[in-house]
């Protein structure tokens, strides 16, 4: 006979209602130790779970298992960051943590510092407003830049060099990195950092954001290998359509509600609703005690720290 939470309940009240010789039958047909089951299902089911704030492996994972992740993979993956409140930082993706071991950066230290990055392709009239913004707050950024954008907006590239930047490389065409050898990976950034070289006359800054986040491990290694770290981030939020832009109040609370310390925020410089939101952000954020550090600071490069507030 199949015993169930059930079935011991009703045996609970045939002894409260039959006395002592149902006692005799039902010590001898329920198996020992079972009212003991009972009990620790019960006040199990009454204690509260701790919550599981790690990610789900999704279908970019590149290892199904951890102890698949062996090798290093070339299977890719798409980085995301949970969004969290109450200035809860983040966990990192639990089938992205190799990240660390060739040069990825996500998140900074626990303190309350931001780390304004912006990824720029084209000018559309909002990135001169946002640089016009930083050097009024004076707060310092790293712009992640295109080919297109240097060679088109050259002016606006020199401003930001000029006004305590620092400018990063996108690649050249923003194409899937994944889906090139490691000779075309490291030409693709190559083609990028000639083009920075022959108009701006400066080397372009040493980190590397891929196309739409798209990356695998092997990629990590190789821009390790060429001297490059790669900057994910923790915070994002859906900017990057300028067809369909948040109203500036409902992104302005969005974000600051997603806002924690150590965050690395990846915003779109051509977002006409972030260059509105901008002045107003950064100085809640300062209202909020936070200040602004480099990806210098974050990567542990200070000494080639342009611009800390």
């Amino acid at each position: 006979m199949k015993f169930t939470k059930h079935t011991v309940a009703l045996l609970f009240a045939g002894l409260l209602l039959g006395g002592s010789v149902l006692t005799e039958h039902v010590s001898a047909a329920v198996p020992a130790g079972l009212f003991d089951l009972f009990k620790k299902e019960e006040t199990a089911e009454t204690e509260p779970l701790p919550e599981d704030i790690t990610p789900k492996r999704g279908k970019n994972s590149p290892c199904r298992k951890e102890e698949d992740c062996t090798a290093m993979s070339t299977h890719a993956s798409n980085w995301y960051c949970r969004h969290t409140e109450n200035g809860k930082r983040p966990p990192i993706p639990g089938e992205m943590t190799f990240i660390d071991k060739h040069g990825g950066y996500f998140l900074g230290e626990d303190d309350k510092v931001i780390y304004l990055t912006f990824d720029a392709g084209y000018e559309n009239g909002n990135i001169a407003r946002i640089l016009d913004t930083l050097k009024a707050e004076e707060v310092p950024a790293a712009f992640f830049v295109l080919e297109n954008l240097v060679t088109r907006n050259t002016d606006l590239v020199r401003r930001m060099n000029d006004e305590g930047h620092l400018v990063c490389n996108h690649t050249a065409k923003h194409p899937d990195m994944t889906a090139k050898s490691e000779s075309e990976f490291a030409d693709e950034l190559a083609a990028m950092e000639k083009v920075y070289k022959d108009t701006m006359g400066t080397e372009i800054a040493k980190y590397y954001r891929p196309p739409e986040g798209k990356f695998n491990e092997a990629n990590l290694e190789w821009a390790n290998s060429l001297g490059y770290k790669t900057i994910f981030w923790s915070y994002a939020y859906a900017d990057w359509d300028n067809d369909k832009q948040m109203p500036a109040d409902k992104a302005l609370q969005k974000v600051l509600a997603g806002t924690h310390n150590g965050e690395v925020i990846l915003l779109h410089p051509t977002s006409a609703t972030n260059a509105d939101i901008l002045p107003g952000l950064i100085r809640e954020w300062k209202n909020m005690g936070y200040r602004f550090g480099t990806l210098d600071e974050l990567t542990g490069n200070r000494d080639l720290s342009k611009n800390q507030t």
